[in-house]
C-alpha cells in the first residue's frame, strides 16, 4: 500500500463532487429576479462553489493531507466530504448525500481502471484541477489556493518512478474493488455493464512511449535482432499522439478527469446485484474497526481547518436534491440497502455537554477500550483534542 494516495483520492473524489454539484445546481437554477427565497439562482451557484472550493484547499488542511499516510476506510473519507459538501450554505440530505458519493467513487474508479500508465493519474488530477480553476475564475484568491496545491502535486510526485505510480494506482483499485453501482451515463454510453463492472476498450492509442501492439521481435545474445512475427490482437489501437503535459498550464491530452456532465444529463444509480450481496465485505459499517481510533483523530485533525458556513437570518439554508423529484428522493432513502448505507459523523471542536456525550456514544459503537488518561497523552484522545483545537 502506497502512502502517497490520499491526496489524489481526495482531490479526484473532490473534482467530481463539485462536476456533479455544479451540474445539479445549474439544473435548479432560477434567474435572480423570479426567484422565491427557497430557490436557486446562478450568485447562489458561485457562492456555494466558491465556499466549497476555498475549504477544500484550504492550507492547512492540504499540508496535512500531503503528510504521507496509510489510506483510511470509505467510512472516515465520506464523513470528510459531508463536512465539505456542507460548508456552505447548500444542504443535502442523507439519501443525495448518498447519491452524490457513488457518483464521485464510480467515476473515479473508472478513470483510474482507464488510465494508459500508472502516471496518468496525475494527469487525471490535473484535469480535475483545470475544471475547478475554471468555477472560480473570478475568485484570484481561492485560485492562488489551487494553483499552490497543484506545486505540491508537482513537488510529491514529479520525482516518483514508475513503480512507485503503479503501487499508488493498486493502492487506488484495492479500495475501489467492492464498489459495482450502476450509473445510467456509463450504461447509456456502454462502459458498463448491468452487474456494474466496467468495459475496458481494446480500441484507441496506446500509452506514451510504447508501441501498437502485433509485432514480436526476437533477438540473440548479442542484442541483435534476429526475427519478426506479426500477430493479430483484435483490438483497433493507434500511438499515442503525443505525451500530456505535466506543468501548471498545457495540453493534458488525456480526457480522463474532465467534466462528463458538461452537457446537461440526467444521472441516476443503482445497486448491482453484486453489490447487495456484498454484506460479508461491505461490515465495516457495523463492526468494530481496529483503525477506528486513528481515523477519528485523523478526522480531528483535518477537520481542524474546515468551517461549515452557518446560514444567516431564519432560513435553514437552501436544499438541494440530486434526484428529480423529493418523491425519488424519499424512495432512493427507502430502498437503500443497509449495509451501504454511510453513517455521517458529524465531530464540532465545542463544549457543550451534550454534543460531547454524543461523540463519546460514537466512539462507544467502535468499542474502543480506553486506557485511563495521562496527563502526558496531551491529543491522544479525540474528545481532548477537539478541546485543544
Amino acid at each position: 500500500m502506497s502512502v502517497r494516495t490520499l491526496p489524489l483520492l481526495f482531490l479526484n473524489l473532490g473534482g467530481e463532487m463539485l462536476y456533479i454539484l455544479d451540474q445539479r445546481l445549474r439544473a435548479q437554477n432560477i434567474p435572480g429576479d423570479k426567484a422565491r427565497k427557497d430557490e436557486w439562482t446562478e450568485v447562489d451557484r458561485k457562492r456555494v462553489l466558491n465556499d466549497i472550493i476555498s475549504t477544500m484547499f484550504n492550507r492547512k488542511f492540504m499540508e496535512e493531507l500531503f503528510k504521507p499516510q496509510e489510506l483510511y476506510s470509505k467510512k472516515a473519507l465520506r464523513t470528510v466530504y459531508n463536512r465539505l459538501a456542507h460548508a456552505s450554505i447548500m444542504r443535502l440530505n442523507q439519501a443525495s448525500m448518498d447519491k452524490l458519493y457513488d457518483l464521485m467513487t464510480m467515476a473515479f474508479k473508472y478513470q483510474v481502471l482507464l488510465c494508459p500508465r500508472p502516471k496518468d493519474v496525475l494527469l487525471v488530477t490535473f484535469n480535475h484541477l483545470d475544471a475547478i480553476k475554471g468555477f472560480i475564475q473570478d475568485s484570484p484568491t481561492i485560485l492562488n489556493q489551487v494553483d499552490e496545491t497543484f506545486r505540491q502535486l508537482t513537488d510529491t510526485y514529479g520525482s516518483l518512478s514508475a513503480g512507485e505510480f503503479q503501487l499508488i494506482r493498486q493502492t487506488l483499485l484495492i479500495f475501489f474493488q467492492d464498489l459495482h453501482i450502476r450509473v445510467s451515463i456509463f450504461l447509456k454510453d456502454r462502459v458498463q455493464n448491468s452487474n456494474g463492472r466496467f468495459v475496458l476498450p481494446v480500441s484507441g492509442p496506446v500509452p506514451w512511449g510504447t508501441e501498437v501492439p502485433g509485432l514480436i521481435r526476437m533477438f540473440n545474445n548479442k542484442g541483435e535482432e534476429v526475427k519478426k512475427t506479426e500477430f493479430k490482437h483484435g483490438g483497433n489501437y493507434v500511438s499515442a499522439p503525443k505525451e500530456g503535459s505535466f506543468e501548471l498550464y498545457g495540453d493534458r491530452v488525456l480526457k480522463l478527469g474532465t467534466n462528463m456532465y458538461s452537457v446537461n444529463r440526467t444521472v441516476e444509480t443503482h445497486m448491482s446485484a453484486a453489490s447487495k450481496n456484498l454484506t460479508s465485505q461491505t461490515q465495516e459499517n457495523i463492526t468494530p474497526n481496529p483503525l477506528a481510533k486513528e481515523e477519528l483523530n485523523f478526522l480531528a485533525r483535518l477537520m481542524g481547518g474546515m468551517e461549515i458556513k452557518k446560514p444567516s437570518g431564519p432560513e435553514p439554508g437552501f436544499r438541494l436534491n440530486l434526484f428529480t423529484t423529493d418523491e425519488e428522493e424519499e424512495h432512493a432513502a427507502q430502498s437503500r440497502p443497509e449495509e451501504l448505507t454511510y453513517d455521517i459523523i458529524n465531530i464540532q471542536a465545542i463544549q457543550d455537554q451534550q454534543q460531547k456525550e454524543e461523540l463519546a456514544r460514537i466512539m462507544g459503537e467502535f468499542e474502543i477500550k480506553e486506557q485511563p488518561r495521562q496527563s502526558s497523552s496531551k491529543g491522544d484522545d479525540l474528545l481532548a483534542m477537539m478541546d485543544e483545537l
